[in-house]
């Protein structure tokens, strides 16, 4: 498709797929250790931490049927945008109640919209994705992402400009990601998106050096209050990607607690907002 055909990307809407997995302990303890937390502080039985629904699920494509960047080839479940370039934008999240480790799940997800945009680097079109996550006792989780699609980058992209610092925090955390959270989080995520683990495609992509995952840095901010707030579960978790974090970034997990929520953001050394959240407990 040479050019961008809306009315056909659109008549994906209300496309639905439904897949059934078993929320297995390994890999949560996995992702904990990942995140340098206690994986024997998991067990059978224990509620499953927010976000870690993401462990399970995947797309069980064969490696002969992926696309250059390393996901499923378009034209399936998701539309056929004929933009090269993708970005988990943002989710919203609410929790109906607790899914429990060992569990089997039910999962449907539904191409909800299809959107053109023009933003300031150029024309986006955005897949809105909703997924509802059902147990035997019934609804426990609807999610709704969105995700980005761009041209191909004609030249190298830069650093946003700096941002005005948030609030002091009541809480934070310094972590830099290296090649090996990278490496467990594709692995566990089962992303094959090369962006986060092939140099050269990913500079051919515009980008000046690895690119961390938007996911794993929303799972460190939730991480960050559950652990800092005592809260194993939560009723509403939001994030919205505003910058991308590259290898050898530092970022610096803030979290600012205004009642019964929790304002949080991803800050790097030059004062760029990277990804902000809010979680309601």
């Amino acid at each position: 498709m040479s050019e961008l055909d809306l009315d056909l990307l659109r008549s994906w809407e209300g496309r639905e797929e439904t897949r059934e997995d078993v929320l297995s302990l390994t890999p949560v303890q996995m992702l904990a250790a990942t995140l340098d937390r206690d994986p024997a502080a998991f067990s059978d039985g224990d509620v499953l931490p927010p976000l870690y629904h993401w462990l399970y699920f995947p797309s069980l494509t064969r490696s002969v049927e992926l696309a250059r960047d390393g996901h499923t080839r378009l034209g399936g479940f998701m539309p056929p945008v004929p933009f090269p370039r993708r970005m988990f934008a943002g989710a919203r999240m609410d929790f109906r109640g607790k899914l429990h480790i060992g569990e089997r799940v039910e999962r449907v997800a539904r191409i909800e919209a299809v959107r053109y945009k023009e933003g300031r680097s150029g024309p986006l079109v955005f897949v809105t994705v909703t997924y509802e996550l059902r147990d035997a006792a019934g609804l426990k989780l609807i999610e709704e992402q969105d995700i980005a699609y761009r041209p191909a980058m004609e030249s190298k992209s830069g650093r946003p400009r700096s941002e005005s610092v948030p609030a002091p925090a009541d809480f934070s955390r310094e972590i830099t990601p290296d090649e090996r959270m990278l490496f467990r989080f594709s692995a566990l995520t089962f992303n094959a998106h090369r962006i986060h683990y092939d140099l050269p495609y990913t500079q051919g992509e515009g980008y000046p050096a690895l690119v961390i995952h938007g996911p794993l840095t929303a799972v460190l901010l939730a991480d960050l209050v559950t652990h800092e707030t005592g809260q194993v579960a939560l009723e509403h978790f939001s994030f919205r990607a505003k910058s991308a974090f590259f290898l050898g970034d530092r970022m610096t997990l803030l979290g600012k607690r205004l009642g019964d929520t929790v304002e949080l953001t991803a800050m790097s050394d030059e004062g760029i907002a990277g990804l902000t959240a809010n979680a309601a407990l």
